[in-house]
């Protein structure tokens, strides 16, 4: 008995919660990099200037290939033009590659939510291969 290839509405239903959990991760991962970054650098005083360090500050470059994951997963899902099943399982292989440093970061060793969520993404991108 073989095992079938997944349906594209399934490769997309797991891209939905891919960015589902993604968010939150990346939340996770956002409030992390805060705290250790007024640790260094004191207080940050507004919402605009927490948006811009987010943005524009080294600091956090390293969060903003997964910022720019999420939009890529939102234009997939919404597009207007037919998605296929190679287009949407590229992105899922994506994915794999762009959480695997996180895997051995220092964020998730000390912050077991982080740690958890991460496990979790990874179960979702490893499921059914």
């Amino acid at each position: 008995m073989s095992v079938s290839e997944p349906t594209l509405e399934f490769t997309l239903q797991r891209l939905r919660e891919l960015r589902g959990m993604l968010l939150h991760l990346h939340k996770a991962l956002l409030e992390s990099e805060r705290v250790e970054y007024e640790q260094s650098y004191g207080e940050i005083q507004s919402k605009g200037e927490y948006f811009q360090l987010v943005v524009g500050h080294e600091w956090f470059s390293w969060l903003r290939p997964i910022s720019q994951f999420i939009v890529q997963i939102d234009e997939m899902l919404s597009s207007k033009t037919p998605v296929t099943l190679s287009e949407a399982n590229q992105l899922l292989k994506q994915a794999q590659h762009l959480l695997h440093p996180v895997k051995d970061g220092t964020h998730a060793e000390r912050n077991p939510e982080i740690a958890s969520m991460h496990g979790q993404v990874t179960q979702l991108l490893v499921a059914d291969r």
